[in-house]
């Protein structure tokens, strides 16, 4: 079943979950159990990360260098893979452009067709380790919208039918020069095939609607769902807006610091705005949820207790 096929059929908000592959060395079992408790809320989906390839430098004895490939993660296919196995859900495996031939990426969407995954999710991705800027591979596609397009030729050439998703950025894209350029470059990735859309995760709801009223007034009618993380340590309001280019409520900022070193404390107030935020998004209509877990169910499960 295609994701905007559940979006167009649900009758209600539903949720969904976003997850890292593990690190090498974690058993199938293990990554079983992790993802275990979030079966009880019936998710319709759960969309698996991909990490680009790394590369390091390591000294050879005769005193030259020599360049060897970096792999410490479980691949996006292996985990999506298992866990369709264990639990019979869809997964939805993220493709990048960052560090793929053209040619890499037709090889992965055949083992995906050859698995039965018929939905992905289509980035960017970030630039590599130690860049400061995005640089395509050799052969490869420098834009989302590209990739798109190379995924719907491919749908045409091999007879395949993928559901493609993609990524917005309320508060825009950390390289855009503004949100309306921004949403331009959504609507690119749209119109080259994009079903639906999935969002960055934000802590103000009204950054969302106002997001979300932008691209309609832009032309943009695919299904737009909103991402969202609860925060779970102090220093989360330090990192996420370095990380995501991201605006942290002062509300939000003023209690975790009023709460001080209290670990727990911190981690029920992030857990709280995140109940509240989902709360109100399903209260305005939107078709569903996804939830950034970072590899962590406690405070998910909790949250989604309270919502779903």
């Amino acid at each position: 079943m295609k994701i905007s096929e559940i979006i167009k059929s649900s009758k209600t908000a539903y949720p969904s979950l976003e997850i890292v592959p593990p690190l090498n060395g974690i058993t199938k079992d293990e990554l079983i159990e992790q993802v275990k408790p979030f079966m009880e809320f019936d998710p319709k989906y759960i969309n698996v990360t991909c990490h680009r390839d790394e590369f390091e430098f390591r000294e050879q004895p005769d005193g030259t260098f020599k360049k060897f490939l970096v792999r410490n993660r479980i691949s996006e296919v292996t985990v999506c893979a298992a866990i369709k196995s264990a639990f019979g859900i869809l997964t939805v495996p993220h493709i990048i452009c960052g560090g793929s031939s053209k040619e890499a990426i037709e090889s992965e969407l055949y083992n995906l067709q050859f698995l039965g995954i018929h939905n992905v999710f289509a980035l960017r991705g970030d630039p590599a380790a130690g860049e400061k800027r995005f640089t395509q591979a050799d052969n490869g596609y420098a834009h989302a919208n590209e990739l798109v397009e190379g995924i719907r030729e491919f749908d045409r050439e091999r007879g395949a039918d993928f559901c493609i998703g993609v990524a917005a950025y309320p508060e825009k894209h950390a390289e855009a020069p503004n949100l309306d350029t921004d949403i331009l470059n959504l609507k690119k990735k749209v119109d080259a095939g994009a079903d639906y859309i999935i969002t960055q995760m934000f802590f103000d709801n009204k950054v969302f609607y106002d997001f979300e009223a932008k691209c309609r007034q832009a032309g943009i009618t695919v299904p737009i769902i909103p991402g969202l993380k609860p925060i779970s340590t102090k220093k989360h309001i330090e990192l996420l807006p370095q990380s995501f280019s991201l605006d942290i409520p002062s509300e939000l900022t003023n209690q975790i610091n009023a709460a001080g070193d209290d670990k727990n404390a911190i981690y029920e107030i992030g857990a709280e705005w995140c109940k509240a935020q989902c709360k109100d998004l399903i209260a305005h209509g939107v078709p569903a949820v996804h939830f950034y877990t970072m590899g962590k169910a406690k405070n998910i499960v909790g949250i989604l207790k309270d919502c779903f």
